[in-house]
Formats: C-alpha cells, structure tokens, sequence
C-alpha cells in the first residue's frame, strides 16, 4: 500500500518508534501525532491499546507490512509501531531553568556537555524523568538532539520530561549558580565519592561526553566534582550509567531526610 501522506510527514515533521514510545505520546500528547503506522504481521495487546487511544482522539491508523516500517526507521528497531509526529520542540533554557526555581526550592536539573550517543541520551531522559528531575538540558553544537533513537531509548521520558537546548554552557552555568542553583559535575577523574556529599541542595547536575567527559571550561564551573566510587577493574562507567547512580543518590537524599540549608 502506498502512503504518500506519510512520505510528505516525514519530511516535515519525526518519527517516533516502538509501541512504548508511541503510547507515552499518545498518553502524554506532548507532540502532535499525525498519523501511526503498524505492521499488519504482528498484532498484539500494546498494538490493540495503541489503536484503541488513537482512534478515541482522532488519530488515524494505518496497517502495513513490516519491510514499510523498516524502510521509514532507517534501521532502528521500531517492533512494528511507527508514528508520524511534529518535530521535537526545545525550550529556552533560561525561561525553563527560572519558571523551575520559581516553582520549587529545591530543583534538580539535568546538564549534558556534550552527548553524542542518542541512546545515552534517551536512557538519560528516561533515567532522569524516573527520578523526578525537573528538566534536561542538552547542548545545541557538537551534540545529538531528540532523534527517533533517542526518544525510542527513553521509552516515552522524553514526551513528558522538559527539554532546552544551551549555545554556551559554561555561561549557563554560572547563571544557574547566581540563581542558587549548585552545579555537580560526574567526573571519574576526582578524588571525592558522591556518596561523601550532601546533595540535598538546589542542584544541576553535569554529565561529560561519551570518551572525553567534562570539558575544562565546564568542570571550572562546577562547584562540586564527584566519582562513582569502583571496585572492580573499570576505570569508569558509561554516561547513561553514571547519570543513573548521580540522579538516585540524590533522589535517595532528598527523600530520605529533611533539606538542610547551605550556602556557597
């Protein structure tokens, strides 16, 4: 079958792929979803749900056969759902980072220097909207954006978790620190374990890039620079699984005990 709409979406517009994705967007109706593709060979109950809440808001299914759906994903694994949405949207990150610390005293805040990996990159978002992170910021130059790797990788966190992209991050940063915001900075290289700090402060937290991690001009703005402390032979973790232990230390700290007040 022949779907000449679809090709002319696509060409405007993104791809989001796989049935936990698609259902995240229909849940969350973050992005406009155009129309949703699935593979007539492979009907089952996450496919029957994704059909019966697209039909209920008005969205249009379409079956086709799976070398379609291959052909649209480009080869990332989409298992037989593919849906034609508007293109990811970016907010300002200082309009975000102040509508934040407006709305609470105690943000946590999710800075990435530098990511090119879009499955890091969704498996951050997913991690971090699991953890209850107030927004993720990605760097705009020499980084990956929302692609739909990335969103399929964070299984649906990207529909509901706030995303602004930073032309100059170390300016962002001493920002945030005139805001009362602390930065943290991962960094495998530093002395310091992160379970030796109290993180039950405003905060944002800076994840290097894949193989280089911090840039200097960034690890100088951080105010506190902690480690994942190793026991085994591994010299250090990948992004997405170091962004993983960060975000539920400090999760653990603020739930498990009063805040306390500090001061730069």
């Amino acid at each position: 079958m022949r779907v000449p709409a679809a090709d002319a979406m696509t060409k405007r517009g993104d791809l989001l792929l796989g049935p936990h994705a698609v259902l995240e967007a229909l849940r969350g109706g973050g992005r406009r979803i155009g129309r949703i593709l699935v593979a007539r060979e492979r009907p089952d109950a996450r496919i029957a749900e994704i059909i019966g809440i697209a039909t209920a808001r008005g969205v249009g299914v379409q079956q086709e056969g799976r070398q379609r759906l291959d052909i649209l994903a480009k080869g990332v694994p989409h298992q037989g759902v593919v849906a034609l949405v508007s293109e990811a949207t970016y907010e300002d990150p200082y309009a975000l980072a102040g509508r934040i610390k407006a709305k609470t005293s105690s943000p946590l805040l999710v800075v990435l220097d530098g990511i090119q990996d879009p499955q890091n990159l969704g498996a951050i978002a997913r991690t971090g909207e699991a953890a209850g992170a107030d927004a993720l910021f990605i760097a705009r130059h020499g980084a990956v954006g929302i692609t739909p790797a990335a969103a399929r990788a964070s299984a649906g966190a990207l529909e509901y978790l706030p995303v602004a992209r930073i032309s100059g991050l170390p300016a962002f940063l001493e920002w945030l620190k005139g805001q009362g915001v602390w930065v943290l900075g991962a960094d495998p290289n530093t002395g310091r374990s992160l379970y030796d700090i109290d993180l039950r402060i405003p905060l944002a937290l800076v994840i290097g890039a894949e193989h280089r991690g911090l840039r200097p001009l960034v690890r100088k703005r951080c105010d506190l620079l902690a480690r994942v402390p190793m026991r085994g032979r591994m010299a250090s973790l990948n992004a997405a699984a170091a962004a993983a232990i960060f975000l539920f230390e400090i999760r653990r700290q603020h739930d498990t005990q009063d805040h306390s007040r500090h001061t730069r």
